[in-house]
């Protein structure tokens, strides 16, 4: 059976050798290597290069072992599920986030999820395009406010409130017509009046672009330089408005932006991709209520 060879071969491509893989798994050598041989004849490309005692695997192996063992990963936890009332989460995760969300939260959450989960072996990468997940191999993608997608499910891991914020000690203008220096990004008009609900009541600032950065945290850095003012996420200032390097000026009357999880809608949930997502949410820095 395809199947069962492809299994085999995984086994001895993933412990490096055919020795490794019998001590792992207890799967005599012989066996290993009969099916392995077997698979070989069956596709008509050699898998492993004999012809050297270090053991290597073809161009044609390593395609095929790139391409199947997250398959058979999944098999194996479909399986396990059937049969027992939770299955393990193990295997590769590739996941990809934007900029932001990598340097606000991925870095502290995937060093976290990695010791709860060791068997979970972890790749994230951090760009600001819309990879395709289905064809770069990707198993979940974290997206801001994703646009609907019938090929894509997930959840909400992350609401985010727009505040006003300055530096402590930054005196407020009574005057709504005095202009404050602000720092914005590139697409922000120079002058523009802002309103924002402090508390029960709301305000109105007439901002004025002092400084354009392209990046929140580039511009929570110059706010904390003192004379600007900014409008950030919470989750980004979140620590700065709890010990008083920041004070909130007013949350901007929009709806929250959202952060979504995502993954394949046509593939079985694994655990690992269960896991992670719920590690996220369980995890997740909320606004406070307004």
């Amino acid at each position: 059976m395809v199947l069962d060879a492809l299994a085999h071969f995984d086994l001895v491509a993933r412990h490096g050798g055919f020795s490794r893989a019998e001590q792992a798994s207890g799967k005599p050598k012989a066996t290993l290597s009969r099916q392995v041989r077997g698979l070989e004849d069956q596709l008509g490309i050699r898998l492993i290069n004999r012809d050297n005692r270090a053991f290597a695997l073809s161009e044609e192996g390593r395609w095929l072992h790139e391409r199947t063992r997250d398959l058979l990963a999944d098999l194996h936890e479909a399986v396990t599920a059937l049969t027992h009332d939770h299955a393990p989460a193990r295997g590769r995760l590739r996941v990809s986030c934007p900029m932001m969300f990598g340097h606000m939260v991925m870095g502290r959450r995937a060093a976290e999820f990695a010791q709860a989960y060791p068997e979970i072996q972890l790749e994230v990468t951090v760009e600001e395009r819309e990879v395709d997940l289905i064809e770069e191999g990707y198993d979940v993608v974290i997206r801001v406010n994703p646009r609907p997608d019938s090929q894509l499910v997930g959840r909400c891991i992350l609401r985010n409130v727009q505040h006003l914020v300055a530096r402590a000690g930054m005196s407020r203008p009574r005057d709504e017509t005095v202009p404050i220096p602000a720092v914005t990004r590139s697409s922000t008009p120079d002058e523009r009046t802002l309103r924002v609900l402090d508390g029960p009541n709301e305000r109105a600032y007439l901002l004025r672009s002092a400084l354009r950065l392209p990046s929140p945290l580039m511009q929570r850095d110059a706010v904390l330089t003192g004379g600007l003012v900014a409008i950030l996420p919470y989750a980004l200032i979140a620590q700065d408005l709890a010990n008083g390097t920041l004070v909130d000026w007013g949350r901007l009357p929009t709806p929250p932006v959202e952060v979504w999880a995502l993954h394949a809608s046509r593939r079985l949930t694994s655990a690992r991709i269960k896991a992670f997502i719920d590690f996220l949410s369980d995890q997740a820095t909320l606004p406070p209520p307004s």
